[in-house]
């Protein structure tokens, strides 16, 4: 039984796949990577996909697929999973290698656990294009690294330090078992996979090494504030997602319960905020559709949204609302460098 699989999914990255599957590479035996091909057509990411199983078949598995978008690629990884843990690293990023070997370590030593871990999390960096000093999301302020915690032993994260997919390593059955479907054809996905598991981790280990590197940058990249807009529905269906894949209200522990319901408040925040940016009343009709749905169908969570700064600000009327939600959004950018 392998120790991690790495599930690499790709649609037509021949330019960059290879150089991420190189990274991963150095976990060597106690590695799985599930080089996931989600139907490419307009280059050989097949064939690179099959020459790197060729010269690592005991690592590196092929895997080619009718197109399913982000998440059916996922979703396809995790289906073929041998690992007793899982991650997902996205054809344009990388790894550090030798933090990868040091935490191969530390899942030897979940593996031979009674109860092994259930999520293993790292820091990542933004590897931005142009910016010289990278960012590097880190969650020193909620857990004490090199320890095993549960949710109780768990602070409030740092504003802008979410636990997004780039910092997980599920324990791979707790992950299947956890709820998450990822919906085909759909942007966005990652929020539903860095949220829905959280409800069913009990226990948790940090470590403070600089892990994941996150490529950011290209103009046709998918966090991209202009794309976000013109893919609005895809952010929209995913935030629903959320909310449907989640009954946090009754989750028990208070501080996984929070941890879980920051999250559906910020996706919530950035699908307003898209809508408003986009100004136009096609736009606005759906930030307002959005709202009313989750206040019929989810008013525990619409209500603790609604009376918190964000939900106060984003229902300011008129001209001076749009102008505050922009404003605040674009101050967040240039602060937290996050598209």
């Amino acid at each position: 039984m392998k120790l991690l699989s790495i599930a690499v999914p790709c649609y037509n990255s021949a330019e960059y796949m290879e150089h991420a599957v190189n990274t991963l590479l150095a976990g060597g035996e106690d590695v799985e990577i599930l080089v996931v091909d989600d139907g490419s057509q307009k280059d050989n990411t097949l064939e690179i996909a099959q020459r790197l199983q060729a010269e690592h078949p005991t690592i590196v598995k092929a895997i080619h697929q009718e197109n399913a978008g982000h998440g059916g690629a996922v979703m396809t990884g995790l289906r073929n999973a041998t690992g007793m843990y899982f991650k997902v690293v996205d054809s344009d990023d990388w790894v550090d290698e030798t933090i990868l070997r040091r935490i191969l370590v530390k899942l030897r030593e979940f593996s031979m656990m009674e109860k092994p871990v259930d999520l293993l999390v790292s820091n990542y960096v933004y590897d931005k294009v142009g910016v010289k000093t990278k960012r590097v999301i880190h969650y020193r302020s909620a857990m004490k690294a090199d320890r095993l915690l549960t949710w109780d032993d768990v602070g409030a994260f740092a504003t802008g330090h979410y636990l997004l997919m780039h910092a997980l390593i599920y324990r791979t059955e707790m992950l299947r078992n956890s709820g998450l479907e990822l919906p085909k054809h759909t942007f966005y996905v990652d929020n539903l996979y860095a949220t829905v598991p959280l409800a069913s981790v009990e226990s948790l280990y940090y470590m403070d090494v600089n892990f994941y590197h996150y490529f950011i940058g290209r103009e046709d990249q998918s966090v991209q504030t202009n794309t976000m807009i013109k893919r609005i529905d895809q952010q929209l269906r995913v935030n629903k997602l959320l909310f449907e894949q989640v009954d946090v209200e009754h989750v028990a522990n208070k501080r996984q319960q929070q941890t879980i319901f920051n999250y559906q408040e910020i996706i919530t925040v950035v699908s307003s905020i898209m809508c408003i940016l986009g100004d136009t009343d096609e736009l606005t009709a759906k930030k307002d559709e959005l709202w009313q749905w989750l206040k019929e169908n989810h008013p525990w969570e619409y209500n603790k949204i609604r009376k918190g700064f964000f939900g106060r600000a984003l229902h300011i009327p008129g001209k001076p609302g749009r102008f505050i939600c922009a404003a605040g959004y674009k101050l967040a950018n240039k602060l937290f460098n996050f598209n």
